[in-house]
């Protein structure tokens, strides 16, 4: 699904301090943190940190990557403050990370972030995490945390929060499920699933469809792709309303949605692409979430490719894979669809409104326009389609006519035809003709020559079987 994509020259690109869990950097030598002469700021001020502050961070974040990385409980545990919510809420983060297959995890800052508040500092570090198998490059997300002294050992800082509501609104920070409370983690072949303890018992269907998903969705579109996905099944919605640009704007509204994970804010690069089921889903297996499954997997799979192209390809192609290992006879469109392509379509569906009240009848003018396509010419025209319009500076309406010699507007009309074709009301069979008889016939049975024994007489019928 079109995603807006921030320019990335907004980014900071500063140099930065680097601390590692799996590949670590060396970590500066540390002695006092504040000396003598170390005057703090005031709340909230920026300050040129001495060495041994920087070092003092740089060796927190490097211990609790570390201890995430060797699943050393008591050693992340002793880098946390007393605060007993904070820990709680650490400790489950530290479970959450342990069910995940973390191949990289680290910490950088920018020690011209670090801000002195008192007996604290405040600095904002970006995690660098990648998920063995799910991610190509490490997935960078900028949080603040604020560190102290320890009483008995000023050159150790400690965590004592990761929490700044103001800061994360103002910049845009987005967690991910294992951030916001428990989960649980499941996985398959090609499939991790994150679920939660009430969706868990959705785990075991829901893994399997996704499984078949895979390999359905592979042996149609016919482009290279890892074949594994990061799948978000989750019994409260509010994770989907963290995802930037949902089609239509109301996450609510979707059964689904397929979102690309960018490598770092601003940048252009995707680490991922993972998809989410809305909570409705979770008790509705069989065929309908299957092809819902399908559907989402081949946004997966497409990447940035449907990016830039017209949305009615994007999703008209997502429907028409998804439906793909259906027999024709249980495939199906809504009805307002099947009324809307009676009534004729003239002009296939706007990017901006696709997704809006209309959105049941675009959803099926989409597909049946890609099965108008593949009809009409074959498969492929599908994907060249799609590689062209995805072109940068690309003019779809252009290419659409001078490739195939069609308008936008016919195209709708053809794609409704079919849709009437294949779904409206058939016209009623007409009667079987009834004979007018000549004549009254006896009320009594006039039994034929074969019927009566050499007498004249009619035999008594013999017993059944």
């Amino acid at each position: 699904m079109p995603n807006a994509t921030p320019d990335p020259s907004a980014r900071r690109r500063r140099a930065r301090c680097a601390v590692a869990g799996l590949l670590l950097a060396p970590l500066l030598a540390s002695c006092a943190l504040l000396g003598d002469d170390d005057e703090p700021a005031g709340p909230g001020s920026s300050y040129t940190p001495p060495p041994d502050v920087v070092a003092g961070l740089e060796r927190a974040l490097g211990a609790r990557a570390r201890a995430v990385a060797g699943a050393d409980r008591r050693a992340f545990e002793r880098g946390l403050g007393r605060d007993a919510g904070l820990r709680r809420e650490q400790l489950t983060w530290f479970a959450n990370l342990r069910q995940l297959p973390v191949a990289e995890l680290r910490y950088t800052f920018d020690p011209a972030d670090l801000v002195r508040d008192g007996d604290d500092y405040w600095v904002v570090v970006e995690e660098h995490l990648r998920l063995d198998g799910y991610d190509a490059v490490p997935v960078v997300r900028p949080d603040r945390f604020r560190f102290r002294a320890r009483p008995n050992r000023p050159e150790r800082l400690v965590l004592t929060s990761v929490t700044d509501e103001a800061w994360e609104r103002e910049n845009d920070v987005r967690p991910q499920p294992w951030d916001l409370g428990p989960v649980e983690v499941r996985s398959g072949a090609g499939v991790l699933g994150v679920f939660d303890a009430a969706s868990l018992p959705a785990s075991g269907t829901l893994l399997r469809s996704v499984e078949r998903g895979i390999d359905e969705v592979s042996a149609v579109v016919p482009y290279d792709w890892s074949r594994t996905v990061v799948l978000y099944a989750l019994s409260d919605p509010a994770f989907l309303g963290t995802i930037d640009d949902v089609p239509g704007g109301d996450p609510d509204e979707l059964d689904g949605v397929a979102f690309p994970v960018a490598a770092a804010p601003g940048e252009e690069e995707l680490a991922a692409t993972r998809f989410a089921l809305h909570p409705r889903m979770l008790d509705k297996p069989g065929a309908a979430r299957d092809r819902l499954v399908r559907h989402e997997l081949t946004h997966v799979v497409l990447g940035p490719r449907d990016d830039t192209v017209p949305v009615w390809l994007s999703e008209g192609i997502a429907e028409y894979v998804s439906v793909s290992p259906l027999p024709p006879a249980v495939r199906v469109v809504p009805a307002a669809a099947v009324a809307a392509a009676e009534a004729g379509f003239d002009e296939m569906p706007a990017d901006g409104t696709f997704n809006g009240d209309a959105s049941d009848e675009h959803y099926a003018l989409a597909w049946w326009a890609c099965e108008y396509l593949a009809r009409s010419y074959d498969e492929t025209v599908l994907w060249t389609l799609l590689d062209e319009m995805g072109a940068p500076g690309a003019d779809p309406d252009r290419l659409l006519r001078d490739r195939l010699g069609l308008r936008p507007g016919d195209l709708a009309e053809k794609a409704g035809r079919l849709i009437v074709t294949t779904f409206g009301e058939r016209p009623p069979a007409p009667p079987t003709p009834i004979p007018t008889p000549s004549e009254m016939p006896p009320l009594t049975p006039v039994p034929s020559p074969s019927q009566t024994d050499g007498a004249g007489e009619t035999p008594a019928p013999s017993a059944g079987r």
